[in-house]
């Protein structure tokens, strides 16, 4: 069995502070939840931005401060999501990688989300991509469904490797409109994708994280937790932390004789340089 990627979603777009006064959505509170996390053992965050009245933003100056704030807080890979609220328009979501972040998450196609649409037209994945092998950025590839390992496939016959040359895909499972989140349905996705990728994890929403967190752990994928996807523990017990969550991540995947990565060994997973440390004295290139 490999090393363990841990990932953590902390914020997401769609929970409100009011329903959920736990949720880190400032700053400050993101760059506490990112030391708690990786002491607990994520190598990766994915950050939703939220503004001053906790609403989600793709506010470029939110954006650049929130990834600055991470990556000198601690050694955890930054990715930013394109995603943003399922009502943000293409073009300010193409703009999120003007924040520089590490990695970005690319949705491979459009979904039912709920009553809404998460729009990901085809053109929109190919540009974003293409900025994202200019920018050096490296992509994770977010599959909501099989039609969406399809476009990869197109994806990468059309534009080629990304940036750093490995392909890391997440599974995201139980999205009302998307693929079940069911040992069966994250089998025949891993079976489907194209020899290009090098590592995949899997995200299961609400009910389905525990199911898809043993089924991932079984394959030798890896795991994105976090409460953007899940707000409770059980059934009537709502989470206290993401670094709880990271936790029963790791716990559980000790059960599978799995371990997390090391920081340097998860940005070779994901084909990112190691950070270029200044000598004393030096300025900073």
């Amino acid at each position: 069995m490999t090393g363990l990627l841990i990932t953590v979603a902390p914020t997401g777009a769609e929970t409100a502070t009011r329903d959920c006064p736990q949720l880190p959505t400032t700053l400050d509170e993101l760059v506490s939840t990112a030391r708690e996390c990786e002491q607990a053992g994520a190598r990766m965050i994915h950050l939703h931005i939220r503004d001053a009245a906790h609403e989600p933003t793709l506010d470029l100056g939110y954006l650049t401060d929130a990834v600055q704030a991470v990556r000198e807080a601690t050694d955890l890979i930054v990715q930013l999501s394109t995603g943003g609220s399922v009502h943000d328009p293409l073009e300010q979501r193409l703009k999120v990688l003007d924040a520089r972040p590490d990695s970005c998450s690319l949705t491979m196609g459009t979904t039912n989300f709920g009553d809404d649409v998460f729009s990901n037209p085809w053109p929109f994945v190919a540009e974003l991509y293409q900025q994202t092998q200019e920018r050096q950025v490296v992509p994770e590839f977010e599959l909501f469904d099989l039609g969406h390992v399809a476009a990869l496939h197109r994806l990468l016959d059309k534009h080629g490797l990304p940036y750093g040359g490995k392909v890391h895909v997440d599974f995201v499972m139980g999205v009302p409109g998307g693929m079940p989140g069911t040992t069966a349905a994250l089998v025949a996705g891993v079976q489907a994708l194209p020899d290009a990728v090098t590592s995949w994890s899997a995200t299961g929403i609400g009910r389905t994280t525990l199911p898809v967190m043993f089924a991932s752990l079984s394959m030798g994928g890896h795991l994105r937790v976090g409460m953007e996807d899940v707000l409770t523990m059980a059934k009537g017990v709502p989470v206290e932390s993401n670094a709880q969550l990271v936790r029963r991540a790791v716990e559980v995947a000790e059960l599978a004789q799995r371990s997390p990565m090391t920081a340097d060994e998860a940005r070779a997973t994901m084909g990112l340089p190691a950070p270029q440390s200044v000598a004393p004295g030096a300025p900073a290139s």
